[in-house]
């Protein structure tokens, strides 16, 4: 009996899912283990088994198709057996109400057969891509090749001649490795031994003539479709900022005390190590600041959903992430409860599976706050977009000296009588629905928040 092979479900809150990549071919032979394809969604990455032993029949939707959850996208089975008979047979009741893949029905167990038009993107088998095609290289073999500064290999082993990641792994291993400087020179030809320590290679060991191109020859300009993940975040980001009156104030805070207590828990390693706060970060301590300051501004945390605005008890605060796939947004549940050893551990976490694309799909969706950090590429100042329906995000900046008036000179750590010292400061951009809160609340929570990391050593007191 046929097997037939769904997009499962992800999540709750998971609609659809992308094919990055086909593993096998129509006619290959297949454990019930074996891993047919990657799919992607906005949140997570993982692979498809093929859950029954048999020949692949057909495979349904190429690679770049974006599927619904539960869709049929191969089927599995004896060589030469009737698939299109096979699909006509899919329990589709009882696949919307178990939420498992779907069996076959014989009609000599079922009596008659309820037919269920597939829709016309299901009723045959779509070409797989071919070499020259915009899916001709995985997502995966193009990111490893970039960081590894190596030409593509071509053709791939994957589906249609498609570059997958075991081609640039296979022709890595054919070389030496290379020293910084060569990585960033570009992909070019390698030599089979290098000059370098180790027997890297160095710029020099590198044939220039292979990827210095004169400038005559460079096409006017390339172009690089929209899909995928990119196109999931670009759809959300418009839909934001089309759908509320988004405005953004911008603040600092002194952030001694942050640099401080960040120094002596360095200092203080073993101490540190004994209560769990060795990897404490000061994003770590900007996280628990907001998670103890927005219980104080209750209309912050919160979504406006049409014409409803949705006040939570509770802080679930969500942390963006930058992956090698897009920005992802994992929540932290329950921050407000959280000690900082424990917002710490947690973002820590999620921000690891979320680079690892296994994070659970569950864990980037339910946020009521926002916290987005480009502090440490020395933005000062930017304007986050909402990560809808939340009603705010924070934007958290980098720290720069500012200065400050003093009114006597001893205030002034330079022993000057100038009456200006420079003290650093952290930088926020808090962006809000104006539809949902008014300017003045929104400055009040911003300059509460301001005021707990200035006496972040005192907030971490009261616990």
């Amino acid at each position: 009996m046929a097997h037939i092979l769904i997009m499962p479900r992800q999540g709750n809150t998971v609609e659809s899912c992308i094919i990055t990549d086909w593993k096998v071919k129509q006619g290959d032979v297949v454990a019930a283990e074996t891993a047919v394809c990657e799919v992607e969604t906005d949140k997570a990455a993982f692979e498809i088994p093929a859950g029954a032993y048999g020949t692949v029949l057909v495979i349904l939707a190429e690679a770049g198709a974006d599927v619904p959850v539960l869709a049929p996208i191969a089927v599995i089975g004896a060589s030469g057996e009737d698939w299109p008979a096979a699909l006509a047979n899919i329990d589709y009741e009882q696949m919307e109400t178990s939420h498992v893949e779907p069996s076959v029905r014989g009609t000599e167990t079922q009596g008659t057969v309820k037919e269920e038009p597939l829709s016309s993107s299901l009723r045959a088998p779509v070409p797989l891509c071919d070499a020259n095609s915009e899916f001709a290289i995985s997502p995966r073999a193009r990111n490893l090749a970039a960081k590894e500064a190596l030409p593509l290999p071509a053709p791939g082993t994957g589906p249609g001649g498609r570059i997958i990641e075991r081609d640039v792994a296979a022709a890595l291993q054919g070389r030496p490795p290379l020293s910084v400087a060569a990585k960033a020179a570009g992909p070019g030809a390698v030599p089979a031994a290098g000059s370098g320590i180790g027997g890297r290679a160095t710029v020099a060991d590198l044939d220039k003539s292979s990827f210095l191109v004169p400038p005559s020859s460079l096409p006017e300009y390339t172009e690089t479709p929209i899909k995928g993940i990119r196109k999931i975040i670009a759809d959300r980001m418009f839909r934001s900022l089309a759908e509320s009156a988004q405005l953004t104030l911008n603040a600092s805070a002194p952030a001694a005390k942050l640099q401080e207590l960040r120094s002596r828990i360095k200092t203080e390693n073993a101490f540190s190590e004994e209560y769990g706060l060795s990897k404490i970060t000061i994003n770590d301590l900007i996280l628990f600041a907001v998670a103890r300051t927005l219980p104080r501004f209750p209309f912050m945390n919160a979504h406006k959903i049409n014409d409803t605005i949705r006040t939570y008890n509770r802080v679930q605060l969500a942390v963006a992430v930058d992956t090698p796939r897009g920005l992802m947004v994992p929540v932290i549940r329950n921050a407000d409860l959280l000690s900082l050893s424990q917002i710490s551990s947690e973002a820590k976490r999620l921000a690891s599976d979320c680079q690892k694309g296994s994070v659970n799909p569950d864990e980037l969706s339910g946020s009521t706050f926002t916290v987005s950090n480009l502090g440490s590429f020395g933005i000062t100042s930017f304007t986050p977009v909402l990560n809808a329906p939340d009603i705010a995000i924070l934007g958290v900046c980098g720290i720069e000296m500012k200065p400050v008036a003093v009114s006597e000179a001893s205030e002034c750590d330079c022993n000057c009588d100038c009456g200006v010292c420079f003290e650093p400061h952290i930088g926020f951009s808090l962006t809000i629905d104006h539809q949902a809160v008014d300017g003045a609340p929104a400055a009040r929570f911003l300059k509460a928040l301001c005021e707990a990391v200035a006496r972040v050593d005192l907030l971490l007191a009261a616990g």
